[in-house]
């Protein structure tokens, strides 16, 4: 009589590759958990309190130069550089019944001293896009457009000055102010506003895709080093508002030039 032989060896292999198979099961698993955590932060979280600190801030900013409080909870002043009235560095342009200085003819003053690093001392308007959002000097990730911020580029002019005051934003996460940035037509207006002026732009052309070392857009007279058929040749007041392009990547930038319409003092 024959006595039947189990195989354990066999047995005992095909245990280990089930455990493996399982554990590999656990880790793809918790990989893909961890991405959409990760996801659900970028896309959601960074938006939500970006937007949410963004918002505080306006608000500071407008009880600030209402007068009706001091200090906004932060550490910052939230003060503007003051506005250079009609008689010191240039006269001012034609002045209409409401109070707006046009930029017809004359010289249009503006803000003219630079506040401090990272501080947040003016709010940017885009109507068609509903939007208003703090402007802060200086374009650090951490320090700004992280905030949900927009960024004023060191080196550029100040809102109304000859020049180009020049701003970066975030497409995409942290806020995401310029996400709509190509939704901007010819004519759109553009609203600064200061502690001591309201400044209107008005848009006037955009580069729907340049390099991000493209530096020829945020000069005093902008004007695109890799397409040069975009751009300016004279001295004006410039606005310039740049961001990545296209969505959820940073390889261009996407670049829209408005020029100052009017003035009009607080």
């Amino acid at each position: 009589m024959r006595v039947p032989v189990v195989h354990q060896q066999g047995r005992r292999r095909r245990a280990r590759y089930a455990r493996l198979l399982w554990n590999s099961a656990e880790v793809v698993v918790t990989l893909g958990v961890v991405l959409l955590l990760l996801v659900a932060h970028q896309l959601w979280w960074t938006n939500r309190q970006a937007r949410e600190g963004a918002e505080r801030k306006v608000q500071a900013l407008e009880r600030q130069w209402e007068g009706e409080g001091e200090g906004d909870g932060d550490g910052e002043s939230g003060g503007a550089p003051s506005v250079a009235r009609s008689g010191s560095g240039g006269g001012a342009g034609s002045q209409s019944g409401s109070g707006e200085r046009h930029t017809g003819s004359g010289t249009v003053t503006g803000t003219d001293s630079r506040p401090r690093w990272d501080q947040a001392y003016a709010v940017l308007g885009i109507p068609r896009l509903g939007l208003r959002v703090p402007v802060a000097e200086g374009v650090s990730k951490s320090g700004v457009l992280n905030k949900g911020y927009v960024g004023h580029y060191p080196g550029t002019a100040q809102p109304g000055r000859v020049g180009n005051f020049a701003l970066a934003g975030h497409r995409n996460t942290h806020g995401e102010p310029f996400r709509y940035l190509d939704r901007l037509r010819r004519g759109d207006r553009v609203v600064v506003e200061t502690r001591d002026a309201v400044y209107t732009y008005v848009v006037d052309r955009t580069l729907p895709r340049t390099s991000p070392g493209d530096g020829g857009t945020i000069r005093a007279i902008p004007r695109s080093t890799v397409k040069p058929a975009y751009g300016y040749t004279a001295p004006a007041h410039y606005l310039t508002l740049t961001t990545c392009t296209p969505q959820y990547t940073s390889k261009y930038r996407l670049v829209v030039w408005g020029k100052l319409r009017s003035v009009k003092p607080r």
